[in-house]
């Protein structure tokens, strides 16, 4: 079973996407998946339960990556005991740092898998959706997204001002996405990436909208949204704040500017 080593050098892993040279290596993709964690107690065996669950019958070669913000509630001693149990899990502690944005950074730079994913430790991203998430890079997409806002998704039980926030903070990105390869939710948390799009650049590590930056600044030829019902969280407390607010806003004037820049 796959199980890359943290200073393994990066590979492309590019044989299965459109137009790959001929005579390109054939072997399967490798995924690793990262779920970032801050006091996550309640829900990291559980998840890690289910990913697993799914995963295993549909024969991907993977890894999971946890990665924990030194959380106070016992979170990385029940991740590091998974990992004695399944070689296949891994766990990062950071120290001095948090942020959902820098933790998936931080656990992509730990792996040399062809594909990097991203989900919550919460549940509200639902694991089943995974292998199709996968099989939309396998079939040659750069990016796959677990969406709420293309045909089929939904909110769940949002509150409508919430909702209203939302969809005016998806809008304002419009203009900034490549017209090629635009996305419906561009503010998803649950999403799939092939390496090669976005190898060698250097992301915000603030913030918890990391999706926005690869789809602006990655070389992202082509998406596959895929819908889904955005659940409730099992246990815990969302980490949603002023300051996401505010780094969001940061991000997206950061983005702007360096599409007028690019323009003149």
């Amino acid at each position: 079973m796959f199980s890359p080593l943290a200073d393994a050098p990066r590979i492309a892993g590019i044989a299965a996407g459109p137009g790959a040279a001929a005579g390109a290596e054939t072997r399967p993709l490798t995924l690793a998946l990262i779920i970032p964690t801050l006091n996550e107690s309640g829900n990291i065996v559980r998840v890690l339960d289910q990913v697993r669950a799914v995963l295993n019958p549909a024969g991907i070669h993977y890894e999971i990556v946890v990665v924990d913000d030194s959380s106070s509630d016992g979170t990385g001693d029940l991740a590091a005991a998974e990992a004695l149990k399944d070689s296949r899990i891994r766990l990062v502690v950071r120290k001095g740092e948090r942020g959902l944005s820098g933790a998936v950074l931080d656990g992509w730079h730990s792996t040399a898998a062809d594909v990097l994913g991203v989900m919550d430790a919460d549940l509200q991203h639902p694991p089943e959706l995974l292998p199709q998430l996968f099989q939309a890079i396998v079939d040659g997409r750069d990016l796959a997204i677990g969406s709420r806002y293309t045909a089929g998704g939904e909110l769940g039980t949002w509150n409508p001002l919430r909702k209203l926030i939302s969809v005016a903070a998806v809008r304002v990105t419009w203009p900034i996405q490549h017209r090629g390869a635009r996305a419906c939710d561009p503010m998803s948390g649950y999403f799939m990436v092939r390496r090669a799009s976005i190898d060698g650049i250097e992301f915000q590590r603030s913030g918890f909208k990391l999706l926005l930056e690869v789809l602006v600044r990655g070389r992202i030829r082509s998406v596959k949204e895929i819908p889904f019902v955005f659940g409730s969280r099992y246990r815990g407390a969302s980490k949603a704040n002023f300051k996401v607010a505010w780094d969001y806003g940061l991000l997206l004037m950061r983005l702007y500017a360096a599409r007028i820049l690019r323009r003149n």
